[in-house]
């Protein structure tokens, strides 16, 4: 009779193990590369997860936007990754990057939330009398190069008449801010979500003006419209309106509803936490919903619904 009772016991410890074992559930999330700010990102939501649901997130590296999306073609339904929406309206139209590289796994991407947003600064030394794009002419602004931030900001000096009035200068993102401090340049454009690190060491190091544009300006550019509030930044009394591309995390309708319920919940719910961590957190709120073109997927519609967002048609 023992052994019976051990044999008995010792199955339903087994039984025990094996469904906390199939109750885990294992994502991989593919966001940026390992240097960057989304990648950190991208760290601390796995950390949310493991701390607020029975979900696993293994971080992988990424090259880029476009190879998260083109990832879609092979990947199942344990596949998260962050990418502009405008990237999955091209990649649904096979259109720019995308062109003879349609797939129709592209139809069934679907939203879960949106992240912090890539936030363009255009940052001036405070002694350097600029307070409007206008007085940007005849002063040196470093660009960087190959980035979003690097591209936009040279869009932007078209857009605003200051093409050829300005002196780029040859100096590596990286060296933005001690470029600011010893003359070297006048201005920087940088592109990231906010509180951005190096806007934050120029600010409380240097002192600068950050720009704003006015709302002629961001109809221009074609970007979405973005708010830095007044304290963000070391000597800055008011808010910053500026643009910004909007980056969500997405699935595939391949992930299940449950799953796509879990991270979307846990999510929000551990979001004010991340925020105490980092403070680029701290500027995602409902308002960005209205960022995610397209479909959600309806797990995550699920939470949205009790908790009482709204959502478009076009989502739905």
């Amino acid at each position: 009779m023992q052994s019976v009772k051990y044999l008995t016991g010792a199955a339903v410890a087994f039984a025990i193990t094996a469904t906390s074992a199939f109750a885990e559930t294992r994502v991989t999330y593919k966001s940026a590369k390992s240097t960057s700010s989304y990648y950190q990102m991208a760290v601390q939501i796995a950390e949310a997860m493991k701390a607020g649901s029975d979900i696993i997130v293994t971080v992988e590296e990424s090259q880029g936007s476009v190879q998260n999306v083109m990832e879609v073609k092979a990947r199942g339904g344990d596949y998260v990754f962050t990418t502009p929406p405008a990237l999955v309206r091209l990649a649904k139209g096979g259109k720019a990057m995308f062109e003879g590289k349609g797939d129709p796994s592209f139809d069934e991407i679907r939203a879960l939330f949106p992240i912090p947003s890539l936030t363009m600064h255009f940052v001036a030394r405070a002694d350097a009398g600029v307070s409007s794009f206008a007085d940007l002419e005849e002063k040196t602004v470093l660009l960087g190069k190959g980035s979003f931030g690097a591209r936009e900001g040279e869009k932007y000096l078209k857009l605003f008449g200051l093409e050829g009035k300005v002196t780029l200068a040859e100096v590596e993102l990286s060296n933005a801010v001690p470029a600011l401090k010893n003359g070297q340049i006048d201005a920087f454009v940088t592109a990231g979500s906010y509180p951005a690190p190096n806007v934050i060491e120029a600010a409380a190091s240097t002192g600068v003006v950050v720009l704003s544009l006015s709302e002629e300006q961001i109809a221009k550019t074609k970007r979405a419209r973005l708010v830095i509030p007044a304290g963000t930044y070391a000597g800055q009394d008011s808010d910053i309106v500026t643009t910004s591309l909007p980056v969500v995390a997405y699935a595939t309708t391949k992930m299940d509803d449950e799953t796509a319920y879990q991270l979307t919940k846990t999510y929000w719910e551990g979001k004010a936490a991340m925020g105490d961590a980092a403070p680029w957190w701290n500027g995602v709120d409902e308002s960005l919903m209205s960022n995610i073109e397209g479909k959600i997927h309806p797990g995550a519609i699920r939470f949205y619904k009790e908790a009482g967002m709204s959502l478009t048609d076009a989502q739905m």
